[in-house]
C-alpha cells in the first residue's frame, strides 16, 4: 500500500513540476522569439490585433464595429460593438450580429451606415457598412482605404497622391503569399499618417 501512494505522490509532484516547466518554457520562448506579439502588439495608439473607434475625418477608419448604429452610448447605457443584440439591457461586448440578409435590423443599420459615409463625402464599400465576425477586426482592404482618401485628405490637407502612397506603403500581403488577400492595419496606417502629417 504505501508502494502505490509513494508512487502516486512521487508521479503527481513530477507532473506539477513537467506542467510548471512546460508553462515558463512556453512564455519564454514566446517572449525571446515573439516579444511584440505575445505582449499583445500594443503600439503607441493601441493594440494592432484589435479594431480601434476612429470617429474622426482625420485618420482612416475600419470597420463599423463602433460606428454609426452600433456605437456607444453611456446614456442609454448601450456598450457599443458591432452586436445590436440586447442581453440585460445592455449590447453585447463583440460577436456577429447573426442578422440574415432579409432582417429589416440589419437593412436600416446598413442604410444608417451609408448615410454616414456620405455625409464624409465616401462612397464606402461593402466592408464598411458591415461587420466583421468578431467585432473587432482591426485590418480593411486597400480599396476600403482608396475610398476614405477624400475625407481624409479634406481634413488633413494631406494631397490625395500622398495617401495614395502610403496606402500603397502599408499594404500587406496574403498570409504566407496565397492565404486570403490583401489588407492594411488601420492601427498602423494611421500611425504612419500622423508621421506624414
Amino acid at each position: 500500500m504505501l508502494t502505490h501512494l509513494r508512487r502516486a505522490l512521487v508521479l503527481a509532484l513530477l507532473m506539477i513540476v513537467f506542467t510548471f516547466i512546460y508553462a515558463l518554457a512556453g512564455t519564454g520562448i514566446s517572449q525571446a522569439l515573439f516579444g511584440h506579439q505575445a505582449n499583445g502588439s500594443i503600439t503607441s495608439a493601441g493594440s494592432t490585433l484589435i479594431g480601434q473607434n476612429w470617429s474622426s475625418s482625420k485618420f482612416f477608419h475600419g470597420r463599423p464595429d463602433d460606428t454609426g448604429p452600433y456605437a456607444a452610448n453611456p446614456k442609454e447605457h448601450v456598450s457599443g460593438g458591432d452586436n445590436p443584440l440586447v442581453a440585460n439591457g445592455v449590447s453585447g461586448e463583440s460577436g456577429a450580429t447573426n442578422l440574415g440578409p432579409r432582417s429589416k435590423v440589419l437593412v436600416a443599420d446598413t442604410k444608417e451606415l451609408v448615410a454616414y459615409w456620405h455625409a464624409r463625402g465616401v462612397n464606402p464599400t461593402p466592408d464598411l457598412v458591415t461587420t466583421s465576425g468578431s467585432g473587432y477586426d482591426p485590418d480593411i482592404s486597400p480599396q476600403d482605404a482608396i475610398v476614405q482618401i477624400p475625407m481624409v485628405s479634406a481634413a488633413t490637407g494631406i494631397s490625395g497622391s500622398k495617401l495614395r502612397t502610403l496606402i500603397a506603403q502599408e499594404t500587406n500581403g496574403p498570409e504566407l503569399g496565397f492565404l486570403g488577400s490583401s489588407y492594411i492595419d488601420v492601427l498602423q496606417l494611421n500611425e504612419a499618417l500622423v508621421k506624414l502629417q
